[in-house]
């Protein structure tokens, strides 16, 4: 009896071993590559007018890819004006469920950018035309992570008849710009920003060291403070004929860089043409002027005696001729003060005037009168960092 009574209890225990590691294995599938996934055509897509301007999204719906088990799974719906979807591009919102409803207004915008980067102009547009569309799933963990080996691209779709307006933004010329270069070790958190011109927003300036020999020679600017694939370097501006010293300025690398290392006044003339920004830029010499009632003429004129030293070093310092004149300063316009500027071609030099506060350089811009005025004594000197931006008078 003690004999049957141990063999029913081995017998039951391998029962529930075998049972437990069936339960482990369909709790913990296997991963597999799919090798299904079909995009439903719509109803309406042969015959059917899409008119993207008045719809607020398009439904798209596909089978889920064959996984061997239900999973999470990122859709992305990619989208062609080419057939053989030589121009694919994809959306960037994405879906979870093989029922997706596509943003219009998202969709627009993406195949307008498509059909400019074909060369129509805004001119052309409403039009109807096809478009192709295809949609890749791939499975993902539960933070959204996708896995490898889980992706797949679905059959290609074909709306015939979608009418399409112009769906782009205008293009304006930046509201800012920033130098990056190897006078501050390339790094975006100290770039110089640039001084738009006083009633001239599109046309930015400073005074910048640009060098040319080394791996990271040269400068480079952008409308944002980062690396984001705006930059702009020498093959994207044209260099203004007209420019001082505009021969000196070669690529080093793609950076904008000199074959003569030292100061320059760099400016720049931002247009746009069709969905294009042109830089059209200008190299001087980099002249900063003593002006007005401080100088030893007191006078307006922009003349060689009030010229400030340039250094020979990205960091060093612009010195100005002694100040001829004490000034005072005060609160309103009319108080003389120390005046400093450059001077931008076939503009007034007020228009890029500048002065000292708190020891830090603080540019007029598209502002008014820089107010309070900042006093002067006879004898004392102006220093200037532009690479550090900071200034003081002693």
């Amino acid at each position: 009896m003690t004999k049957i009574l141990k063999s029913a209890l081995l017998l039951l225990c391998t029962v529930c071993f075998f049972t437990a590691c069936s339960d482990d294995n369909d709790e913990n599938p296997v991963v597999k590559t799919p090798t299904t996934f079909h995009l439903n055509t719509p109803a309406l897509a042969a015959n059917g007018v899409y008119d993207l301007a008045s719809s607020q999204s398009i439904e798209l719906t596909c089978s889920q890819p064959d996984y061997g088990y239900p999973a999470v799974t990122k859709y992305t719906v990619e989208v062609a004006t080419d057939a053989d979807m030589s121009d694919v591009k994809a959306m960037g919102t994405t879906f979870t469920t093989a029922k997706m409803e596509v943003n219009a207004a998202e969709l627009a915008s993406l195949l307008t950018d498509l059909h400019v980067a074909k060369g129509m102009s805004e001119h052309q547009f409403p039009f109807t035309a096809p478009v192709y569309i295809r949609v890749k799933a791939v499975q993902t963990t539960a933070d959204g992570r996708e896995i490898e080996g889980t992706s797949i691209t679905s059959n290609v779709i074909t709306l015939n008849k979608v009418y399409l307006v112009f769906s782009l933004p205008p293009v304006s010329t930046p509201e800012k710009l920033f130098l990056v270069g190897n006078f501050n070790k390339w790094s975006w958190d100290s770039a110089l920003e640039m001084t738009p011109v006083h009633g001239a927003p599109h046309i930015f300036w400073h005074l910048v060291y640009i060098d040319g020999q080394g791996e990271s020679a040269g400068v480079k600017f952008n409308s944002d403070k980062a690396w984001n694939g705006n930059d702009i370097g020498f093959d994207k501006i044209t260099i203004n004929p007209a420019s001082e010293k505009g021969s000196d300025i070669i690529s080093v690398k793609g950076n904008i860089g000199s074959s003569k290392a030292g100061w320059y006044l760099m400016i720049v003339e931002c247009t746009v043409e069709g969905r294009d920004i042109k830089y059209n830029v200008t190299f001087n010499n980099p002249n900063v002027y003593l002006q007005g009632l401080c100088t030893a003429s007191a006078g307006w004129d922009l003349i060689p005696e009030n010229l400030f030293t340039v250094p020979a070093t990205a960091d060093g310092e612009f010195v100005s001729p002694a100040i001829g004149n004490t000034v005072a300063g005060g609160p309103t316009d009319g108080d003389p003060g120390v005046r400093i500027c450059v001077k931008i071609p076939d503009t007034d030099w007020w228009k890029s005037e500048f002065i000292i506060y708190d020891k830090k350089i603080a540019y007029r811009g598209t502002g008014g009168d820089q107010i309070p005025r900042v006093a002067g004594t006879a004898g004392q000197r102006v220093y200037l960092n532009f690479t550090n931006e900071t200034g003081e008078i002693k």
